[in-house]
């Protein structure tokens, strides 16, 4: 029996170490919907099992920046696990629960991206169908059996499929096999030989490095049906969380055990309809038929690798995938940008577009008309869907547009340049970095790379690797400007313009943008002719060859070159008539009235060319969105402090912006808060921002009119939010008291709205005087004030705590560490400043009551002790004993009371404490020869232990080791006597 075991142990290790083909799936077709299954599952927890079914939680995480997007049923039920949860959320109350969570792997951790397509299994979008217990509501027994029940009678999935694996315990942690998880599945009639155990990577589940954690057990379905070796393929996860991961990476039990199950839905189906790949339910064929209709290539056949000619089914894969992701991230409310999960989200919409236009030979609108076929599979379960249709299909279709055009430049470039290579020439890494560098392009470089493995060519990954840090220091410099080495005009090349007659840069095109109705910008191009070129140390030439690094003086741009704190545009220009060719431009700066581009050169450049400039449309929308939420932050700050309030400084990128202000005082909580709300209200009212030339002289005594220490051209630049320029700057007016009026020549928003929220997430003091401000927007400013909630109701819980009080003094301590652990994590968190000022002042009320609470109990701890030893103690005088108690602390205190109480007597105490070390105490008694000090007893006890000791003549203390407690209190009588 035991061989027999073993050999089906091996067999299912290595079955779980192969991927699954599900090609040589087999049995009978079950004609169970998808949705059904679904339904089934929750119906089977609510009505036979008692459980409560909770909404999916939105797939963008909230308040948990350790997440790109929600990619396990267990988050939004981490407060429970970790023991935050508010006490008064309808979540403290959940015993029991089962639901089906939305599931995104893509980006960050787990990351299914690049696998999609490429097999018949993996997918970004997924539902996790999952039932909890908390609190140990039920544990093991209850979630085998009810697994089995569910798999076996209600789905009818025939027992001999199905393989367990359990864990076996680990020696190097000193972890015990889970036994009793293997005894319940052996009850439950799975033979010996299907109940096989793994060790920690397989078998034993972690949140994290720290945290909730506990072995688990794996349902495997046999997809070979008992035909040869096993072909598993994991159906249901079990996790038994009943220990917890602390911050040295010791295990500890948790004061509750949860059970937390996942199981992927489209798998289950899967098995359930006797379909050879999840692609081949009925949750993915009404997309599969839709994108077969509307591409007229052949129908879905789930062929892969080289057996799919001309990877068609590869693309059918990938867009049914893809378009499932983006119609449930767009309804809740994460859409396709620059950073973060947008970013991610933004790659896997030009990824779809790039398959369903290349292969599949789509056409134009093609993915945004899927969207209603996703409504109509998902749209019951997730009525957010149903809701957003409209919105989901409106933006893939926008955004396909303009990445359809971005591609076929990118297609021909590709083909241009790699028609000019050699048989093992590289593809040149700045060709590559031209086609993702610049926002109308935004090329994916991994789609770059397969596109090029296509046409068997290699890119150069060591140049792309260097071009990307290159990349990543210049926005670690964006964030913070700092003086950085690179192109410039000095005074001799700014003479020398000057003295060939080199008019200054026509600039004005920079504010050649305008609002659409569907609330996109839309940017316009730049004609433009080469005046001056320089080579990368700053030489004048006339021309530049390829892979060059240069400056460019152009008789005109719509590139903003840094300046008023605003961060400089980026883009790319090409030549005129050769739309191919890309010259990606880094950034723009001002020398006299010349903008000088530096940019990279992939061809030759001579003066006189005639080029076309684009700017980066997301870059230069994130700097806009900064710069006007940067004049309502001024305004703001001016309403909550007064008009003799001062800006100081700024800077501006997409990411955040840094102000600078003058101020009386630190700015306190509240006015931070009233700061904030000025600035929601102006955004909520999404208030058109106008702006308009004047001639400087009419911007004179303006009352409220904001202008720097600067130098202002004529004429000047006013941006007036809500209010017309001619009304904010007539005579008399008192507009510019009421809202935002500057001077100002950076680039804005034409109407508030697109901010949509502003939080202040630090200040701090630069000198006496002036305050420094740090600020985000719109996804970002909601994150942040998402986990200022989170940690506001952490704070709360605590208070709670500490409101029920303890007579418990280690729990006491305990608490206190945790008020000072919270503290910590709210002093760097990224939250609004106001709210953490709040949370702080009332964590520091906090540990004061907590430590007060520990002093009393210390206190009374010390009086019972001290009336103890004196009633072994009642004459004589010496008192050297030992007592136990849990802290230096408490020792000194019964000393103190000894002493009161019988002031004649000299004390000193001993406490052997269980790491092995000693703590002592002594106080000598007030009437005692000035040669007996307490310093000295103390010292020569401790010294004998081999410790120190500290104190005055008076009273003392210290610590030490020993394992002969009577020899230290013989060392500790003979002293005194002897000094009696």
């Amino acid at each position: 029996m035991a061989a027999s075991v073993a050999a089906a142990a091996g067999r299912l290790r290595r079955a779980i170490g192969r991927s699954c083909p599900w090609q040589q799936f087999s049995t009978e077709a079950r004609p169970l919907h998808g949705a059904a299954v679904r339904d089934a599952f929750l119906s089977f927890f609510r009505d036979r099992h008692g459980h409560r079914l909770v909404p999916s939680a939105s797939v963008r995480p909230r308040g948990d920046h350790s997440l790109l997007f929600v990619n396990a049923g267990m988050n939004q039920f981490k407060p429970i696990f970790l023991g935050t949860v508010d006490p008064r959320s309808e979540m403290a109350g959940f015993r029991r629960v089962a639901n089906s969570q939305k599931c995104v792997r893509a980006g960050g951790r787990h990351n299914d991206l690049e696998d999609v397509g490429r097999d018949l299994s993996h997918h970004t979008f997924f539902e996790m169908l999952g039932n909890w217990a908390f609190g140990g509501d039920y544990f093991k027994e209850e979630a085998c059996s009810m697994a089995w029940e569910l798999l076996t009678q209600v789905y009818g999935i025939p027992e001999d499929r199905l393989w367990v694996s359990y864990f076996g315990g680990d020696s190097k942690t000193g972890l015990e096999p889970d036994l009793e998880t293997r005894d319940i599945w052996l009850r439950l009639g799975v033979p010996a030989s299907r109940v096989l155990s793994f060790g920690l990577q397989e078998n034993f589940w972690e949140m994290g490095d720290t945290g909730p954690c506990g072995p688990c057990t794996e349902i495997h379905y046999d997809l070979a049906g008992g035909v040869g070796a096993p072909q598993l393929v994991e159906l249901w996860n079990l996790v038994f969380m009943q220990h917890n991961r602390e911050a040295d990476g010791s295990l500890h039990p948790l004061p509750q055990r949860h059970v937390d199950t996942g199981m992927g839905l489209e798998r289950l189906v899967a098995v359930l309809q006797g379909k050879r790949s999840t692609y081949d339910t009925d949750l993915f064929s009404p997309l599969l038929s839709a994108i077969h209709q509307g591409c007229g290539v052949p129908p879905y056949s789930g062929r892969v690798g080289a057996a799919d000619e001309g990877r068609i089914d590869t693309a059918y894969r990938v867009v049914a995938d893809h378009i499932r992701t983006l119609s449930v991230c767009i309804a809740d409310g994460v859409s396709p940008g620059m950073s973060g999960a947008p970013l991610v989200l933004r790659r896997i919409l030009r990824r779809a577009v790039r398959f369903s236009t290349e292969v599949l030979r789509a056409p134009p609108g093609f993915l945004g008309s899927l969207v209603p076929v996703v409504v109509e599979t998902l749209g019951t379960a997730y009525p957010e869907l149903q809701k957003n249709s409209v919105q989901i299909a409106s933006l893939v279709s926008e955004d396909e547009a303009a990445f359809l055009a971005s591609l076929q430049r990118g297609r021909r470039i590709i083909d241009r340049t790699v028609k000019r290579l050699g048989p093992s020439d590289l593809f040149p890494a700045e060709v590559a970095w031209s086609l993702s560098l610049a926002g109308n392009l935004g090329i994916p470089l991994d789609l770059v790379e397969l596109m090029l493995e296509e046409k068997g060519v290699q890119l150069d990954a060591a140049g792309l690797e260097e071009l990307a840090q290159k990349e990543a220091q210049h926005r670690a410099q964006q964030a913070e400007p700092v003086q950085e080495e690179g192109l410039c005009l000095d005074v001799h090349a700014l003479e020398e313009l000057r003295r060939h007659g080199v008019p200054p840069t026509d600039d004005s095109p920079k504010y050649n943008y305008s609002l659409r109705p569907n609330g996109d910008y839309e940017f316009g191009l730049c004609e433009a002719q080469v005046l001056q070129l320089y080579s990368e140390d700053g030489i004048t030439v006339t021309s530049v060859g390829a892979g060059q690094r240069c400056g460019l003086l152009l008789d005109r741009t719509n590139f903003y070159a840094e300046q008023g704190g605003q961060a400089s545009d980026r883009g790319y220009l090409v030549r005129t008539g050769q739309q191919d060719v890309l010259f990606p431009v880094a950034r723009a700066q001002a020398y006299g009235g010349f903008i000088l581009h530096e940019a990279m050169a992939p061809e030759c450049l001579q003066v006189g060319d005639q080029v076309q400039l684009y700017v980066d449309k997301a870059w230069r929308m994130g700097c806009m969105v900064k710069h006007t939420a940067t004049h309502l932050l001024s305004w703001a700050l001016r309403q909550t402090l007064g008009p003799t309030t001062e800006q100081r400084g700024s800077h501006l990128n997409p990411e955040r912006l840094r102000f600078d202000v003058t101020t009386q005082a630190p700015l306190t909580t509240e006015q931070l808060r009233t700061v904030e709300s000025y600035v929601q209200e102006a955004v909520g009212q999404d208030k058109a921002v106008y702006m308009e030339e004047v001639p400087l002289a009419h911007t004179a005594h303006i009352p409220g009119l904001r202008s720097l220490d600067e130098v202002y051209p004529d004429p000047v630049r006013v941006v007036s939010v809500g209010i017309p320029v001619a009304h904010a700057l007539a005579p008399a007016s008192q507009h510019a008291l009421q809202t935002s009026v500057e001077l100002c020549c950076g680039t804005h928003l034409l109407r508030t709205g697109a901010v949509g929220d502003l939080v202040i997430i630090g200040d701090r003091q630069l000198v006496k005087g002036i305050t420094r401000l740090l600020a985000i927007t719109g996804e970002q400013a909601q994150q942040a004030r998402e986990v200022g909630q989170s940690l506001s109701q952490e704070v709360e819980a605590a208070r709670e705590r500490l409101s029920r009080g303890s007579q418990d003094l280690p729990e006491a301590h305990r608490l206190s560490k945790d008020i000072g652990r919270l503290t910590e994590v709210i002093d760097s968190a990224v939250m609004p400043q106001w709210q953490r000022q709040e949370l702080q002042t009332t964590l520091k009320t906090l540990q004061r009551r907590a430590n007060t609470a520990i002093r009393k109990l210390e206190k009374g701890q010390a009086a019972k002790k001290s009336q103890e030893l004196l009633k072994r103690h009642s004459e004589g005088p010496l008192i050297v004993d030992t007592v136990s108690v849990e802290s230096l602390s408490v020792l000194v205190k019964v000393v103190r009371q000894l002493c009161e109480k019988a002031p004649s007597m000299s004390v000193l105490l001993l406490s052997p404490q269980p790491t092995g070390g000693v703590l002592c105490a002594c106080q000598v008694a007030q009437g005692a020869t000035p040669t007996f000090t307490a310093e000295a007893w103390a010292l020569a006890v401790c010294s004998h232990m081999g410790g120190k000791a500290w104190g005055s003549r008076m009273i003392a203390q210290g610590t030490g080791h020993t394992a002969d407690l009577e020899a230290a209190l013989g060392t500790a009588r003979d002293y005194a006597l002897n000094q009696l």
